[in-house]
């Protein structure tokens, strides 16, 4: 096993700002090349759940994290119509790595404000949102880069109806 240099504090806040610019931007493809081969997008209910045994709000793999930019990129996303505005705010980025292992271990706290413009007799429409979570993050170095191997959502609200999640957290 070739062992991966170690990712710094600095570093990982440079991948975390990039990732959420590229979501913020809609630039959905791009945000997918961050992820490595065979990696995970999840978003628990039960924070300490096994996503292969028990429900999710999101839990996607390649080619649903695909299909979901697909989805998401095309003009007749009924649930993106109009599409969604996003600020990410990644804030107390902590960083550990674990002897012998490839990656890199990230954690932070996250708040996306949301808003879709539009009339207001639509439910949701031009009511800005914000949904504050936790994130954790599992860094592998590849091909000379960090990738995503796995991120994963904590919501602080989760427990909570949360109307149209049909953007990127």
């Amino acid at each position: 096993m070739r062992v991966s240099p170690k990712l710094t504090r600095a570093e990982a806040e440079d991948f975390l700002f990039e990732e959420a610019r590229l979501i913020d931007e809609r630039h959905f493809t791009e945000w997918l090349q961050l992820f490595a081969e065979g990696s995970f997008y999840w978003i628990p209910i039960v924070e300490d759940s096994d996503p292969t045994r028990e429900t999710s709000i999101l839990y996607d793999d390649d080619a649903l994290r695909e299909l979901r930019v697909t989805h998401m990129s095309h003009g007749r996303n009924f649930a993106q119509m109009p599409p969604s505005r996003t600020v990410h705010q990644v804030t107390n980025v902590q960083v550990w790595h674990e002897e012998g292992q490839d990656e890199a271990f990230v954690r932070c706290n996250l708040v996306v404000h949301e808003i879709r413009t539009g009339d207001h007799l639509q439910l949701g429409l031009g009511d800005q949102r914000a949904l504050a979570s936790k994130c954790e993050y599992r860094l592998r170095y590849q091909d000379g880069q960090w990738r995503i191997a796995l991120k994963k959502v904590v919501l602080i609200n989760r427990h909570l109806p949360i109307t149209n999640l049909s953007f990127l957290l």
